[in-house]
């Protein structure tokens, strides 16, 4: 058994990956308890001032990333994208929220907005820093 090793991944192999797990996983979770959550704020020129990219798993709200500009940090902006997130995964059925995040990023923040730490992994991705998994009830 010969097996490729490539840093560059095609979008045609990720495509057909994705395809072959989504199919697997269709018997455990409803295709229709799925799907992708964009939040976008904009400015007047259409730049990006802050976002949030989420995924729903079954009864899941999953926090992949949630990004706002340096300028707007503190104006409520990430509260804001964080708020209309939940809101809509509840209106998707959603219950809970997950989300992870780095020690030099956000968890402050996140607990602000009701996230409780579940696990720590240690020195994550490398020495002396660690990687948080926070849920939230919605």
């Amino acid at each position: 058994m010969e097996l490729d090793i490539t840093d560059a991944i095609s979008p045609d192999d990720r495509a057909a990956l994705f395809h072959g797990l989504h199919g697997y996983n269709q018997q455990f979770i409803a295709s229709d308890a799925s799907g992708s959550l964009g939040v976008w704020r904009r400015n007047l020129t259409g730049g990006l001032d802050g976002g949030l990219i989420a995924s729903i798993k079954g009864n899941w709200l999953c926090i992949d990333f949630l990004w706002v500009n340096e300028a707007l940090r503190g104006t409520g902006l990430g509260r804001l994208l964080l708020a209309t997130a939940e809101h809509t995964a509840l209106q998707r059925g959603c219950i809970l929220a997950l989300v992870d995040t780095f020690s030099f990023q956000a968890r402050p923040f996140y607990e602000k907005n009701g996230f409780v730490l579940q696990m720590t992994l240690e020195d994550f991705p490398h020495h002396g820093q660690q990687r948080f998994y926070l849920t939230k009830a919605l």
